[in-house]
């Protein structure tokens, strides 16, 4: 098995045919995942995935993220706290993120989303507290955003936030809204939403945007691909998202593989740094 220290992702490009893909969000540290772990991973390398990002949701969850990208080879943790968690950004747990966020290739998942209870106040102080520790760290950061798209945007021009970029995780914005994202520095992930069958925006998006602007992720164990519908999705699948771009935008898979990969190690250099 190839270690971080040998540099997986070129080993395994030059080692196999498969187009070489990083899932940029993947919650592998979830109950519903973890006892899976080994035959998940080997499920994922199988199809081509060399490398795996595993994002924060909640405080209690970092020990387990550290601890599985301390076991496997090619996970690599972002720590953060959820929207639907932010009433848990004390202080104390700020200066934990702050002390561990290092360990990691980005700050996240973060953001703001109307669809759970904690107060938009309280999620949007929980943001930009998050946003300021990625700052002052130099870290990118993985942004969870539904619905308030004006505002997240606001937000992230109002900490300076291009400063240091980042990813809009499984945007759902329109491609107008995703532009000014990318402006500010940031890519635009695509998720296994973009097979649904009644999929319009993310293929649109798909369709419209710079390749080079564009990136990929499961986020497993939810939008799993039209073809797995009604299982708990995993990294393995997200070749069906690949696949589909490539026939929207009629252009071979390992191209767009070739891109995705390179926009991913340029938004996330702590990847091709371990």
């Amino acid at each position: 098995m190839l270690t971080k220290s040998t540099g997986i992702i070129q080993d395994q490009k030059d080692s196999a045919e498969l187009p070489v893909i990083i899932d940029t969000h993947c919650h592998l540290d979830l109950e519903t995942l973890f006892p899976r772990l080994n035959e998940l991973l080997s499920n994922a390398r199988a199809a081509g995935v060399a490398a795996f990002v595993v994002p924060g949701v909640h405080p209690d969850g970092w020990d387990r993220i550290r601890h599985i990208a301390l076991c496997e080879p090619g996970v690599y943790p972002a720590f953060g706290i959820h929207p639907m968690h932010s009433d848990h950004a004390t202080r104390k747990n700020l200066g934990i993120l702050r002390s561990i966020a290092g360990q990691g290739v980005a700050i996240g998942e973060i953001g703001l989303d109307p669809a759970y209870q904690v107060p938009l106040e309280v999620q949007e102080q929980s943001f930009r507290d998050q946003l300021r520790i990625a700052i002052e760290l130099n870290l990118p950061v993985l942004v969870h955003c539904r619905r308030h798209f004006q505002r997240t945007l606001q937000i992230l021009k109002e900490e300076k936030v291009s400063k240091i970029g980042g990813i809009m995780h499984a945007f759902s914005g329109s491609t107008e809204m995703a532009k000014e994202f990318i402006h500010l520095g940031f890519a635009i992930s695509l998720s296994g939403t973009i097979t649904w069958d009644n999929a319009i925006r993310p293929r649109r998006i798909a369709e419209d945007l710079p390749l080079s602007s564009i990136v990929l992720e499961t986020d497993s164990p939810d939008m799993t691909p039209q073809q797995f519908r009604g299982q708990l999705n995993q990294p393995a699948w997200i070749k069906e998202t690949l696949h589909t771009i490539a026939t929207i935008r009629d252009m071979n898979p390992n191209d767009i593989a070739a891109s995705v990969l390179a926009n991913t190690k340029r938004i996330l250099p702590g990847i091709q740094k371990s």
